[in-house]
């Protein structure tokens, strides 16, 4: 009698009690919250649903998404919000399934066009190399040499500064690409990529890839992106996917594209042919105008210093009609005479020119309801740009209809408790609040015991926030609370102008190594805050996406509660629709949003069972005012304290054993 054939491996046996993983890894435990989530995932993939499951930190969410999605046999991308994630995904837990669980499946790791080599612009470059410094110059033989070695063509591999200005003449972008009409589309490192990735069971890629190609396939111009299709979305850190999403279903014209694409039609043909002279003085025509566009728009606009961003209006944009108008008249010709050649270097020329000029008419009108426009200065380049206000409509359209099965998790996704306001901006109900799609909801509490490991410090003597003398105060407390926990803090802001002063206030009289976003590239900041006992004074992208586990991280200080800028045009275009519809902003955006995004910061202090530190919010209107309840319902259940004496006996007090890993036998 012959041996029954062996079961084939589900999300029970993988990592269920006395599981395969656990059988695999010796020091693994089974958690049930990972369990838990695994079936609700392997459920969502079974009958065609979207799932929203929460899971704190500590759940082993990237497990319990994973194997369900390895085992329904579909095409499965995974989207994530940080490249760290994204690393991780793909460098440590996609091997650990098929080295120690022995599944079977091919992955892909997707980037931007814009990490990988473009041979076609290579050529172009190696004829007339110019650089912006000697410092630069100085890659050019390392660059060399790799390109002759590479078999990816991934920026990664090389050891090129951040601020590398060449990358950008090596590299395109989906509005430069030549597509299949280049010379170099079968040995190109992005088709190349794209070859694996249709051969591939599961994608891993990151929310602005994920969104540019969308809105690439789905606009209607064009239809070959870097994804291949897929059959289902799982969307981890999809706390972050409304900003991503925003960013690439609107559109954007700057000095720095204009720029671009006058350098790009001169390079289009060589010195030597006889239409070289014609196309290189549309481009400088183009080039001209733009300048003298740029160089008014600041003034007209009502761009200063002190205001980064402004929003676009009719009548502002009126007071540059006619620069705008010279520059469509530029980009007509440019694109009116490249459009009569053959060469696929010029048709790009074409298309860009046509483009540009189609979405500086859109941006001039400044018309569209449910858009908002505005101008953003950084650095030295201007941008004029229009986004949806909301995405949820755009969603419906480009995504869900073609999917059953989409998945989205965070340890961030519920506001008191409640996934209505990230389902609601997500657009999984329509306008009358009917479900688009069969949506279930999943909220796995973290394994970490709050009360034990954590402490959250509501200082009420500090001034409002608003109140003269604030930063003052806010910065002698923070040198208070780093005397509790010997340094070693985040210092998270909502403004920089709020960390800039409090770091010139405390950094001299702190006597640990202080740390200041934007000194320094954000990895070299963690690794040298990881070294030595530090204070990093920071704001933005430290609220989120960053892991410091163990004694290194022992406080973290926020100064305000992270409301969103009603200054902010995006935000203040929210804030109107939504009283457009008779609701209320505050509570239905504003208050949920900022309860979302508290939890973040907070989430950047307990990352292991064995952590423990305080979180110190300087806002007295946690306190004070009524909402504050809200974003306390909304924080993990830590011990409050109110008093720097309590919380340094709390902080320097004996420790109760770390209990053990809960496990189901």
């Amino acid at each position: 009698m012959s041996a029954p054939a062996p079961r084939p491996p589900s999300v029970d046996s993988l990592l269920g009690p006395g599981g395969a993983l656990e059988e695999a890894l010796p020091a693994y435990e089974h958690r049930p919250e990972q369990l838990q989530m695994a079936r609700a995932v392997e459920r969502a993939f079974s009958e065609g649903s979207y799932l929203l499951a929460e899971a704190g930190t500590g759940t082993g969410k990237t497990l319990a998404y994973l194997v369900p999605a390895l085992l329904a046999g579909r095409k499965v991308v995974v989207s994530t919000a940080t490249k760290t994630l994204q690393d991780q995904v793909f460098f440590k837990d996609l091997p650990l399934l098929s080295e120690k669980l022995g599944l079977r499946f091919e992955a892909a790791y997707l980037k931007g066009r814009g990490n990988y080599l473009c041979l076609h612009r290579y050529e172009s470059f190696e004829k007339d190399p110019q650089f912006v410094s000697k410092e630069e110059a100085k890659q050019w033989p390392l660059l060399k040499k790799w390109v002759t070695q590479t078999e990816t063509g991934d920026r990664a591999e090389l050891d090129l500064p951040e601020s590398f200005a060449a990358w950008s003449r090596l590299s395109t972008t989906s509005e430069t690409c030549l597509g299949s009409r280049c010379s170099q589309y079968e040995t190109c490192f992005v088709t190349r990529m794209r070859k694996r990735a249709e051969a591939a069971d599961l994608l891993v890629v990151n929310h602005h890839l994920f969104f540019a190609d969308l809105a690439l396939r789905s606009s209607g111009k064009r239809t070959e992106g870097v994804l291949p299709f897929y059959d289902a979305v799982i969307f981890d850190e999809a706390h972050a996917l409304e900003d991503a999403a925003s960013s690439h279903f609107g559109c954007s014209v700057s000095n720095y594209r204009l720029e671009e694409l006058s350098r790009d039609a001169v390079a289009a043909l060589p010195a030597k042919d006889e239409r070289h002279a014609t196309l290189s003085a549309l481009a400088q025509r183009v080039r001209s105008h733009s300048d003298a566009l740029f160089l008014q728009a600041p003034r007209a606009l009502g761009l200063s210093s002190q205001e980064s961003t402004v929003a676009l209006r009719p009548e502002t944009m009126g007071k540059l009609s006619g620069a705008l108008e010279q520059v469509r008249e530029g980009l007509a010709a440019l694109a009116s005479f490249a459009g009569s050649e053959r060469e696929p270097e010029l048709a790009a020329i074409h298309r860009r020119a046509e483009e540009m000029a189609e979405q500086l008419t859109f941006l001039e009108k400044s018309e569209s309801a449910d858009h908002v426009y505005w101008a953003e200065a950084r650095g030295k380049g201007l941008f004029l740009r229009a986004n949806p206000i909301d995405v949820a409509k755009e969603l419906r359209d480009r995504l869900y209809g073609a999917l059953d099965t989409v998945v989205f998790t965070s340890a961030t996704l519920a506001a008191d408790g409640r996934f209505d306001f990230f389902a609601r901006r997500m657009g999984m109900y329509d306008d009358e609040g009917q479900p688009v799609t069969r949506v279930r909801t999943l909220a796995v509490p973290s394994p970490f015991d709050f009360p034990r490991q954590s402490a959250l410090y509501l200082p009420t003597h500090l001034p409002d926030p608003s109140a003269p003398g604030f930063i003052e105060a806010a910065a002698e407390e923070i040198i208070q609370l780093c005397e509790v926990t010997g340094g070693r803090a985040f210092v998270l802001f909502t403004s920089l102008r709020n960390m800039v002063r409090a770091y010139e206030l405390t950094a001299t009289r702190l006597p640990y190594q202080a740390l200041l976003q934007g000194e320094r590239p954000k990895q070299q900041l963690l690794d040298a805050f990881r070294q030595t006992p530090s204070v990093l004074f920071a704001a933005h992208s430290f609220w989120e996406g960053v892991d410091v586990p163990g004694d290194a991280l022992s406080l973290v200080i926020i100064d305000r509660l992270p409301f969103a800028s009603p200054g902010d045009p995006l935000v203040a275009a929210r804030i109107r629709q939504i009283q457009a519809r008779g609701e209320e902003p505050f509570d239905q955006y504003q208050l949920p949003q900022a309860a979302l995004a508290l939890r973040q910061g907070f989430g950047r202090l307990i990352r292991t069972q064995a952590d423990r530190g305080i979180v110190a919010m300087l806002d007295r209107r946690i306190v004070t005012k009524g909402y504050g309840r809200v974003f306390l319902s909304s924080l993990p259940a830590a011990k409050r304290m109110e008093d720097t004496t309590e919380l340094s006996r709390w902080f320097n007090g004996p420790v109760r054993p770390v209990p053990p890993v809960r496990s189901i036998r």
